[in-house]
């Protein structure tokens, strides 16, 4: 048969003890695609941490194994036209993930009345073990049929195991004293309680008293065991939450209910805010489903039009965080339109200028490259097609933005085009801040929080 095309065996053709098989590996995107076409989530298909409790290894489902027959079938023997017209599995023992199994039919016997074919199956995994065995009865069709092989659809599944993975890191951790600012709306407020019930801070809450627990008990939360600070208003409650944070009550500053720029402003004071020499920055931390590993976005909600300097240092942030999330030599991709060098684009001059800066060790624990386009920074075949020989090319753990809109528009493309969430950290302070938006779901508010209590875990163990 060509590679192009589909061809069936009619009936007629069909000789009694003919044989096909196929040989398929059981892999995650096969459970997780099965899952969520049959809505089956049982748990010791698809969640590792349950399936460590309970000591089993994850398993597929059963059905999975019997779905493939349906492409034996449907594309080898009988072929195109074929109609399923009985089943009888039996299912023999577990098929773990991972496990190479071996598909087998067998026309046992033909009913010429009906054009009936029935047909003994097996599934045999690589240690030469049955894992079942089935009877299947399908009407063969009549005619010959040679037809264009149909291009099958590209489907990617979207999950966040990246942030799940990481929130259950953090779990056992001490809780982090955090400083929430202004927490008077549900959003916020929202945010703390849950960061707070998955044991990773302890929050306290400062703003208006009267209007916390007004917050509280509309969206019916509980937070009868946290401290809570009265201030008249927002402003107050951001020049608290500094406060306690610079005297070390607090380890962590947390956004609330109020702008930006009202937190940081009392942040970055330089009499009673918690600045230091180095240039305060933002790093979205991005779990891409389309992409194989975590993705830092810097700068995206701090610096506007940053300087060579400030770069350097937005930079040195991101790496930084990036080794303290696990990553051992951090990829840096500093981006731009090209990924040539010309004086009519900043962007590139500054991507070279950050190289050399690495190389004389004014950067460190990092490996820079750029400037990069967006393309071959995250794709290794954009970069081969281009003639790029880089370690960070196609496989970046740090995408540096020339200047904060184009970080920002990046940042926000993935999250509403791209299925990705987004957990978003200021860094460069004498504390890490957790800016979260009321966009945010629970899972990326509690990501937030958890690379917030990593910084401060971290931050402890150097002192």
């Amino acid at each position: 048969m060509h590679t192009d095309t589909i061809a069936n065996r009619t009936f007629a053709e069909i000789e009694i003890g003919e044989k096909v098989s196929l040989t398929r590996t059981l892999k995650p995107l096969d459970i997780q695609l099965f899952a969520t076409v049959t809505g089956d989530l049982n748990p010791t298909h698809l969640d590792e941490k349950f399936a460590r409790e309970h000591h089993t290894p994850l398993v597929g489902h059963s059905m999975w194994v019997a779905s493939l027959l349906s492409g034996l079938f449907g594309c080898q023997l009988p072929g195109p036209g074929t109609v399923f017209a009985a089943q009888s599995f039996r299912y023999l023992r577990p098929v773990y993930l991972n496990d190479t199994l071996t598909l087998t039919a067998e026309a046992r016997e033909k009913r010429l009345e009906t054009r009936t074919v029935l047909f003994a199956c097996a599934a045999i995994n690589q240690r030469g073990e049955t894992v079942m065995e089935a009877t299947i009865e399908v009407v063969a069709p009549a005619e010959k049929i040679i037809a264009p092989r149909p291009e099958m659809a590209a489907m990617a599944v979207q999950t966040h195991d990246k942030f799940n993975r990481l929130i259950d890191y953090c779990a056992p951790l001490p809780d982090i004293v955090t400083a929430v600012a202004h927490p008077c709306d549900e959003s916020s407020l929202t945010a703390a309680v849950d960061a707070a019930e998955a044991s990773l801070i302890l929050p306290i809450l400062i703003g208006p008293a009267d209007k916390i627990r007004a917050a509280a008990d509309k969206y019916q939360l509980d937070i009868r065991r946290f401290e809570i600070v009265d201030v008249p208003h927002s402003h107050a409650a951001a020049a608290k939450a500094v406060e306690l944070v610079r005297n070390g009550q607090a380890e962590v500053l947390m956004k609330g209910s109020l702008h930006t720029d009202e937190l940081m402003h009392e942040a970055m004071r330089a009499d009673t805010g918690i600045r230091t020499e180095r240039r305060v920055s933002h790093v979205f931390c991005m779990d891409v489903p389309s992409y194989h590993k975590l993705l830092l976005i810097t700068d995206a909600a701090i610096n506007i039009y940053p300087a060579l300097d400030d770069k350097r240092d937005i930079c040195q942030n991101a790496i930084d965080l990036a080794k303290i999330l696990g990553i051992e030599k951090p990829k840096v991709a500093i981006l731009s339109a090209v990924e040539t060098i010309s004086v009519k684009i900043a962007s590139t001059t500054d991507a070279a200028s950050l190289c050399k800066m690495a190389d004389r060790g004014q950067i460190t624990g990092g490996l820079l490259d750029g400037p990069l386009a967006m393309d071959n920074a995250i794709s290794k075949v954009a970069a081969e097609i281009k003639g790029i020989k880089s370690e960070v090319a196609g496989d970046a753990d740090i995408l540096l933005a020339p200047d904060l809109e184009a970080g920002n528009i990046l940042a926000k493309q993935l999250t509403f085009m791209a299925q990705a969430d987004a957990a978003g950290i200021v860094l460069g302070a004498r504390a890490p801040i957790i800016l979260t938006s009321r966009a945010d779901n629970v899972r990326t508010r509690m990501a937030s929080c958890a690379v917030a209590v990593l910084i401060a875990h971290t931050r402890r163990g150097s002192r």
